[in-house]
């Protein structure tokens, strides 16, 4: 049986931008373009070389969130477009707590 984020991969794909990020406390969220829907993201859901941050681009999967499966969450998180004049950060740069 395949696991919730590997099930969302046959699934379609999103696009937002991401309203917060805090690589500290590890979550954030992404505001949906089509139905403007806050989505929760997580630290471990997050793909590629950049911490996410405000006003970044990013494409997602949506994802159940368990036990009462009545909101979704977003994975597979891809940036596609850097917000412009806002410092990015790499995940291998140093940080007060490490990447999950």
């Amino acid at each position: 049986m395949l696991v919730l984020s590997e099930r969302a991969l046959e699934g379609p794909t999103y696009k937002g931008v991401v309203k917060t990020f805090c690589r500290q406390r590890g979550h954030g969220f992404i505001v949906e373009e089509v139905t403007r829907e806050n989505m929760f993201v997580h630290i471990s859901d997050v793909e590629g070389e950049y911490v996410p941050k405000e006003g970044d681009e990013v494409t997602f999967k949506k994802v159940l969130i368990p036990p009462k499966n009545e909101k979704y969450q977003a994975c597979h998180v891809k940036i596609t477009h850097l917000a412009p004049g806002v410092s990015h950060e790499t995940w291998d740069s140093p940080s007060s707590s490490p990447r999950s």
